[in-house]
């Protein structure tokens, strides 16, 4: 089991593949600055931005750090105390700057009804079966939160076990985790408020639908596992914090507890803890059998990890240190007895599987299973009495079984290049469910049959549109070091590469997460309106396996920027920065060798539109400082901003593993030669620019993108805008409610297509291949820019 600490809707991402995956550094002189007399952004129209005088006053300070001998001016650091009466008051005159402007814009109202209209179709997840009962959720379409479902059989009717829309008026109250236990009997279950990672966990009856008595608090970044007696469960959770300090302290001591139902929280037994390690996460995980305890062990968002276990059967049994070198990445997948079965990047950086007999345990009797394959291993099952390995080709994924004894056994058919999830389940089961989406398939849950190899559709989400009309392409371009990258764009079909195509280009890049093909209503209005949606492949994620992340981190952070300057340059028809087309790859990092695509004349800088959440804020963040002549427009979302004091709130310490440590002076000196905050030059005219935030935002705290926004707008040349959007009651992304998720996004869409100065399509109607009405663009011809533009929400 791996925590959830980085694996929400917009991450820094957690570790590892082992059930989900966060965040970097950089080597340059410099960025690269573009002074006020661009001829991009000084043609901005005045009647579209802001003067200075409408931003509030912000007050500064001459607060001055030291760093490795460098004074380093910190003149908004009272905007840290997200309590301070100043600060409220600083948030409530920035809102309603932001508000106003947004008000102008004479289409908002109207994209924010189509997007309710499109957002209006059925979601479901994938099912889990637990004692004969399927589990799953489902969102009608507008629903603030999806709903847990419960049935009894394949041809049972399902029954609503766990609706949260009911826990709070708003929306506010998300379900953040479920465990089953093993006879179905048993629903433990997480809520998280207002978008904070803290939960607090129950226990439901599957059977009357009703809550025990259970009330558990304090657990962050954690899943719950039942034992084989489905008397209790494991889970982890910190001491309680201080109430004005609980969104922002840092967190440390993560402890391992059992807990036994009907008993209270202060009787859990604690089952292991390092009071000497306070950067120690664990997750435990009971094995089918029931006869071990798998502890999995990570120390920040490094994706290496350590992995101890306990031999449940033996009161008296002390906690064994399996794996504790520190030297690769443990997936845990399932046992045989004492023969464990391992995930692991161990001298394979695209990974493989091993076994270790835990009663001979030393090295040189390790077994491997499957080996190291051409493509990028993620992921893992023991079921249906064979594994279950899903491979990354090119970002997109792909499906192999192979005998428990190692030999393959065929692989499963795809509709078509898009990305799979699923395959849970027991050994002993006969099937499992997996699901399948891509940009342009809204997503497909399907029951494979292991008995007859067969995959039947189980569920369909059906939206109002012809997926016909729009297609995506995979194109490879040069990075700035010659470095060939992956890019998906979605577009229209029959898109006139004319270079004046409004274009939005979205990206991460950091902490081994992949960014792969799936479907977004919010992409899809997007592409509605007219435009182009590009998603690149970043190195600092694991599309390419370990190599590729690494390649992207500290020292080597600005890589990634590079990365996303040069998809920028390659949409806009350039060669990258300092590179040329022809240029080979610098470093053994790059993907597998193959051709590139030449640049394509698909928009301009004044059309192109950057944007990326958590770490992908921090990507839009660097790359707006260092090449602001490049943009039409910056969308940063809960960005990591102030790169000399991210690990000092609540679990940004974790991200040193993947950015490095500011008070390390050969890093220190790398951060802060790209962190936005630090490189935003007065008299530089900037892109308009709309930073989004929340105020229970606990992963990446609000203060990173107020001391931004402040200091962009003193900054600001220009009449550009330079708003700030701060949402209430919500956080860094998962839990959000619908309703809030729809406004945040009309927002952004119409920001977007008014400073870029496109007038949105006309829409009428066409059929779609299910029958129902569905919309289409027709072009608007008074603005030749005003051709298809693409979308997609913050990761």
């Amino acid at each position: 089991m791996e925590p959830a600490l980085f694996r929400s809707s917009c991450s820094p991402g957690w570790p590892g593949r082992a059930g989900a995956q966060l965040l970097t550094l950089l080597i340059v002189a410099g960025p690269l600055l573009c002074s006020s007399t661009s001829l991009r952004a000084g043609g901005f129209p005045r009647r579209l931005g802001l003067p200075k005088s409408s931003y509030p006053i912000t007050r500064q300070t001459n607060q001055v750090d030291q760093y490795a001998g460098t004074a380093v001016s910190d003149p908004y650091r009272w905007l840290e105390d997200d309590n301070a009466p100043e600060t409220k008051a600083w948030v409530t005159a920035q809102n309603r700057v932001t508000a106003a402007y947004l008000a102008r814009i004479p289409y908002r109202a109207a994209i924010q009804q189509r997007l309710t209209k499109v957002w209006n179709y059925e979601r479901y997840g994938t099912p889990s079966v637990h004692g004969g009962r399927l589990f799953f959720a489902k969102n009608n379409g507008l629903q603030n939160q999806s709903v847990l479902y419960t049935l009894e059989s394949l041809a049972a009717t399902p029954r609503v076990l766990l609706d949260p829309n009911t826990l709070s008026s708003d929306g506010t109250v998300a379900l953040s985790g479920e465990a089953v236990s093993h006879d179905g009997r048993w629903l433990a279950y997480g809520l998280a408020t207002a978008g904070s990672d803290w939960q607090e966990w129950k226990v439901r009856d599957v059977g009357t639908g009703q809550d025990l008595a259970e009330d558990l608090r304090w657990i962050k970044f954690s899943e719950a596992s039942w034992t084989k007696d489905n008397q209790g469960f494991f889970y982890s959770r910190y001491d309680p914090p201080a109430a004005a300090t609980q969104l922002t302290k840092a967190n440390y001591y993560q402890k391992l507890y059992y807990h036994r139902l009907g008993t209270p929280q202060a009787a859990d037994r604690l089952v292991y803890e390092r009071r000497d390690q306070k950067e120690w996460l664990f997750g435990g995980t009971a094995t089918d059998d029931g006869h071990y305890l798998i502890i999995h062990v990570s120390q920040g968002t490094d994706p290496k990890n350590r992995v101890f276990y306990l031999d449940l059967t033996r009161a008296d049994a002390p906690v064994v240190e399996l794996l504790n070198d520190f030297d690769a990445r443990y997936a845990f997948i399932d046992n045989d007895g004492p023969v464990f079965w391992f995930e692991t990047d161990l001298a394979a950086p695209r990974g493989r599987v091993i076994a270790i007999d835990v009663t001979r345990p030393e090295r040189s009797r390790w077994q491997e299973v499957i080996p190291q394959a051409a493509e990028t291993l993620t992921g893992v099952s023991a079921v249906g009495g064979r594994f279950v390995a899903t491979y990354l080709q090119d970002a997109h994924s792909v499906v192999r079984f192979v005998t428990l004894a190692g030999k393959p056994d065929g692989e499963l058919g795809l509709p078509g290049i898009g990305s799979v999830g699923g395959f849970a389940g027991k050994r002993t089961d006969t099937a499992t469910f997996y699901s399948f989406t891509s940009f342009t398939v809204p997503g497909q849950v399907y029951r494979y049959d292991f008995a007859t190899g067969a995959s039947t559709l189980w569920r369909e989400s059906k939206v109002a549109f012809d997926p016909g009309a729009f297609e995506t392409r995979q194109v490879f371009y040069r990075s700035k070091d010659g470095t060939r990258v992956p890019m998906f764009i979605t577009q229209r079909k029959g898109l006139k590469l004319n270079g004046r195509n409004p274009t939005l280009l979205y990206g991460y890049g950091g902490f081994d997460i992949n960014l792969t093909p799936s479907f977004s209503p919010a992409n899809l209005v997007w592409l509605q309106l007219g435009g182009v949606y590009a998603v690149p492949n970043l190195r600092g994620g694991g599309e390419y396996g370990e190599p590729w992340h690494l390649a992207g981190t500290k020292l080597h952070k600005q890589n990634v920027f590079d990365d996303f300057i040069a998809a920028a340059e390659w949409l806009c028809g350039r060669p990258p920065s300092g590179g040329t087309i022809s240029a080979a790859p610098s470093s053994a990092t790059a993907s597998a060798p193959g051709p590139v695509d030449p640049p394509e004349r698909y928009t301009t800088p004044a059309k192109l539109a950057i944007a990326g959440g958590s770490n992908g804020g921090l990507l839009v963040g660097a790359c707006e400082t260092q090449r602001p002549d490049l943009y039409g427009a910056c969308l940063p979302a809960v960005g990591v901003m102030d790169m000399l004091r991210f690990n000092r709130f609540t679990i940004g310490w974790a991200w040193v593993s993947d950015y490095g440590s500011p008070q390390d002076p050969a890093q220190f000196q790398a951060l802060y030669a790209y962190s936005p905050l630090h490189h935003l030059r007065p008299g530089t005219v900037y892109p308009p620019t709309l930073i989004t935030t929340a105020d229970h935002d606990d992963r990446v705290v609000p203060a990173h993108s107020f001391k931004f926004a402040a200091t962009l707008q003193a900054a600001q040349a220009g009449p550009a805008p330079v708003l700030i959007r701060i949402e209430t009651r919500a956080g860094h992304g998962a839990g959000k409610p619908t309703a809030k998720i729809i406004q945040e996004v009309a927002d952004k869409w119409a920001f977007l297509l008014y400073v870029l100065q496109v007038k949105p399509p006309a829409l009428t109607t066409e059929r779609s291949d299910n029958g129902t009405a569905a919309p289409r663009v027709r072009e608007a011809r008074s603005d030749p820019g005003a051709t298809r533009v693409a979308a997609t929400t913050s990761r």
